[in-house]
């Protein structure tokens, strides 16, 4: 059973990940961050020492690497190879791991995260992966201390939801920013857009997201259509993204 846990990153992930565990009775024995400040922030809250130096770890029944993707193997490569390590990455595969430790595995959170809004974990889905059933079972265990929906999901399944989850929540807020920005420059709030927010997002939990699908772009209204996109005559890279993703909608009814 898992009952210790190093963690290597001090970033939104990690820090929501750090707070729950501890509320579940893990203990956090260490924090390793890439920075003094990041670390120490991080440790502070978990009530727990920390380090910068990788080859420092102290020893625990489980080291959460929760780092960067393009740095996660040049700092898989100073772990204690004697450790059982997990990565956080939705996009790397288990593989990466294969090659520096005998116990490795995927702990995988589906969720967005920031440092300063709180979750509850009890509802996130959990993306397992391991090198082995036994520690499979291990992962398992720690997984259902924080969730109720805990899923074993391999390298190839874990990348396509992870590219399903940068289009219906990165670029999905993005939207959001540019909303945001156009109501901006006529002094409008967007708080107006939140009620609208709410709906669209309650709709898809009982609707398949075609099905609950409305505006111009539907039914190709080209009179709103041609409207919004002479206001959008002073922002061409907006023009280009409402165009495309209009004729994408359309399309996707056909």
């Amino acid at each position: 059973m898992i009952k210790t846990v190093t963690l290597v990153g001090a970033g939104n992930l990690a820090t929501q990940l750090g707070k729950s565990l501890t509320e579940n009775g893990i203990e956090i024995v260490q924090v390793c961050s890439r920075t003094e400040t990041s670390a120490k922030a991080l440790a502070d809250q978990l009530g727990c020492p920390y380090t910068i130096d990788l080859k420092k770890l102290k020893q625990a029944d489980l080291v959460i690497v929760s780092v960067k993707d393009d740095v996660l193997e040049r700092v898989l490569k100073q772990i204690d190879k004697r450790s059982r390590v997990v990565h956080t990455a939705g996009s790397v595969p288990m593989e990466i791991l294969a090659g520096y430790f005998k116990n490795h595995g995927v702990f995988y959170p589906l969720q967005t995260f920031s440092k300063q809004r709180e979750v509850d974990f009890s509802n996130i889905p959990i993306c397992l992966e391991a090198s082995s059933v036994e520690f499979l079972q291990e992962l398992k265990q720690l997984a259902n201390r924080l969730s109720q929906n805990v899923s074993l999901v391999n390298s190839e399944e874990r990348e396509s939801l992870h590219l399903a989850a940068v289009f219906t929540c990165n670029f999905v807020n993005h939207f959001y920013h540019i909303g945001d920005g156009l109501l901006g420059e006529k002094g409008l709030d967007f708080s107006l857009l939140k009620p609208l927010i709410q709906e669209t997002a309650l709709k898809v939990m009982s609707l398949k997201p075609i099905d609950a699908q409305t505006g111009p772009a539907v039914r190709y209204d080209e009179t709103i259509i041609d409207k919004h996109l002479e206001l959008l005559s002073y922002k061409p890279e907006l023009r280009k993204i409402y165009s495309f993703i209009s004729r994408s909608i359309y399309n996707s009814k056909k």
